[in-house]
């Protein structure tokens, strides 16, 4: 048995499923228990394990502080009987671990600081509310982790769990034993995190109290990225007592003592948003144009994650005057948004004063009462869609629009606006690896999609650029090779006649390796050897059956960029871990939504790194 290296204590808790319909995978159940006890280093200062069964109400086998020696706890085990009963009261089992097994009279550990860890089982739905007791876990620092079966609601383990990759699923109980590996690697993982939340404390004084007694938490590396992450999706939120939802600032308030270790990037867009304002030319000489400009500013807000605690956006119509057509404090969901920009009349007059344009945003729109988030420090970002030659001077409004922190796009010609076509230049080798398993069949044609797309922006051929396509589930299959097409159209038939392979597990880390070592290769193709950029995009719809990191540090290693496109059932770590960099991460809720993140998997494509860092380009010629 392999001891938990991570951390020198634990405190697990195996709150265990023992309703009537658990009863065939009971064995199961007590066996998969067992195998995680086994990688456990069990004492009295070390590791400490109790068991409880539960369906309508809860029993404890035993406590904490029953066993010390491993081969006692293994034993109680083996002689546990299935507890039986229903209905499976979920709630009742959370508030009563948290009440008795999680309390210092039963062993645990948490006034020391050991990390409080729940394992759930579970193979149903739950008969009474879950919600208030799970917050009510996570207050007192439990970290929860859960295991269903089919019968089970995975939203309802998403809402128990420490976040959602913490909530596993299985066909069976029988097939526990595919997660046991996966599960362990995670709570191995598991730290002193949270100190105390929102909603903990409700007096100056008790804050202060608690904040004084803090203690150094010592590590290294330092990965302020995932902190940033785990902030927001932890602490940020409704049951951790943030009050977004009533447009309550959310102020962060970071102290780093050196440079981090992961990427800090996308973390950081995810917890501020931005503020983006539309500037549109409404003169006469647009327009014939002006349906060409309303189709663009409607694809830029799709891709947007438009909401009052995210993105917002503000529409203005200039030509010798400006108007306001909607504020950034107007609409808070994206289909509002999308609707008022189709409803756009143009606005007519002339000359182009983009001069007056600037300096009215910059007084009007950027402001507190408009609903900008300047002072929280929310990038604001001014696109400017223009179709001649402004009639007054634009260098100081510019200027007066760079001193508050104004970011601005500026184009000359809407046509120029049109995505260009990638790689012109270029040489280079691309590989999709898409996830043909059972759970990704309802998506498969959205895979397809937007597979399709991508190739429409490449530049095929023999000398310039190369495709291909590799479906994985158990194991892979090459659809076709680098080198099996020299022309666009016979990519493209390809990619729309291929069907969905199917099969399951989903063996993510072995594909990797397939791809590495049968597809990249120079007999099918690859061109690594003549300095030709190789990237692989793998698509995700749930959690990798074996382990990814070593054939994901090998592509790395053969200088593979590696972008990953997953779901809600995906791993957020997992795919992070195998993509180049956790930036080149990109998360749907569902294969359904692919569309709107094809803009930004085309500009990794070309290259380019999409940051908050835009060039200023005004009056281009």
């Amino acid at each position: 048995a392999n001891p938990m290296m991570m951390l020198p204590k634990l405190d697990i808790v195996f709150l265990l499923d023992g309703s009537d319909d658990t009863q065939r995978g009971f064995t199961a159940m007590k066996s998969f228990v067992q195998r995680v006890v086994e990688t456990l280093s069990i004492g009295e200062n070390k590791d400490r394990v109790s068991v409880v069964q539960y369906s309508s109400d809860p029993q404890t086998h035993f406590r904490l502080n029953t066993y010390t020696e491993k081969q006692d706890v293994l034993n109680a085990l083996q002689e546990m009987n299935h507890k039986g009963g229903g209905p499976i009261n979920t709630g009742l089992a959370l508030d009563y671990v948290r009440n008795n097994a999680f309390a210092d009279s039963s062993g645990s550990r948490h006034q020391e600081g050991v990390p409080q860890i729940l394992i759930l089982l579970s193979g149903g739905r739950s008969q009474d509310d879950v919600a208030s007791a799970a917050v009510a876990l996570k207050r007192e620092k439990v970290v929860p982790f859960c295991v269903g079966t089919r019968n089970a609601d995975i939203l309802e383990l998403q809402m128990i769990a420490h976040n959602p990759s913490y909530a596993f699923s299985v066909l069976q109980f029988d097939d526990i034993g595919s997660i046991h590996q996966q599960l362990v690697s995670f709570v191995k993982r598991v730290e002193p995190s949270v100190e105390f939340f929102l909603n903990t404390y409700k007096t100056q004084q008790k804050v202060l109290e608690n904040v004084r007694s803090l203690r150094h938490k010592g590590g290294r590396p330092l990965n302020t990225g995932a902190a940033l992450q785990y902030v927001k999706d932890n602490i940020l939120t409704g049951s951790s007592g943030s009050r977004h939802q009533q447009e309550v600032p959310q102020i962060l308030v970071l102290f780093t003592g050196g440079r981090s270790n992961d990427d800090v990037r996308n973390a950081v867009e995810n917890l501020k948003g931005i503020d983006v304002v539309f500037l549109l030319d409404g003169s006469d000489d647009s327009q014939e144009r002006f349906p060409d400009i309303k189709d663009f500013v409607q694809r830029m807000v799709a891709d947007l994650n438009i909401d009052s605690n995210k993105d917002r956006v503000a529409v203005v119509q200039y030509s010798n005057t400006a108007d306001v057509n909607f504020d950034l404090r107007r609409y808070s969901a994206q289909d509002d948004v999308l609707d008022a920009v189709r409803g756009l009349s143009h606005k007519g007059g002339y000359p182009h004063n983009i001069g007056a344009a600037l300096q009215y945003v910059r007084d009007h729109v950027f402001t507190s009462e408009s609903g900008s988030r300047l002072l929280e420090g929310v990038p604001q970002i001014l696109l400017l869609l223009s179709g001649g030659r402004s009639g007054d001077d634009i260098r100081t409004p510019v200027r007066k629009l760079k001193e508050i922190g104004v970011i601005s796009i500026a184009s000359h010609h809407v046509e120029e606006i049109t995505p260009t076509k990638a790689f012109d230049s270029k040489k280079n080798d691309v590989v999709f690896l898409i996830d043909g398993s059972y759970d990704s069949r309802n998506g498969f044609e959205e895979i397809r999609g937007l597979v399709e797309k991508i190739v429409e922006s490449l530049n095929l051929g023999e000398n310039r650029d190369q495709v291909a396509v590799v479906q994985y589930s158990r194991d892979a299959t090459v659809n076709f090779y680098l080198n099996s097409y020299s022309s666009k159209n016979d990519v493209l038939s390809s990619i729309r006649t291929m069907r969905h392979k199917y099969g399951r597990p989903l063996n993510i880390g072995k594909a990797l390796a397939f791809v590495r070592d049968n597809v990249f290769s120079s007999s099918v193709g690859g061109r690594s050897a003549e300095s030709v950029p190789q990237y692989l995009y793998i698509f995700s719809g749930g959690r990798s059956g074996d382990d990814v990191r070593e054939p994901a540090q090998s592509l790395k290693e053969n200088g593979i960029k590696t972008f990953s496109i997953g779901t809600k059932n995906a791993d957020t770590l997992e795919m992070q871990t195998i993509s180049f960099t956790p930036a080149h991460y990109f998360h749907v809720t569902n294969f359904n939504n692919l569309q709107s993140i094809h803009p930004s998997v085309e500009a990794t494509l070309r290259g380019t790194e999409e940051t908050t860092e835009f060039p200023t380009v005004i009056g281009k010629k």
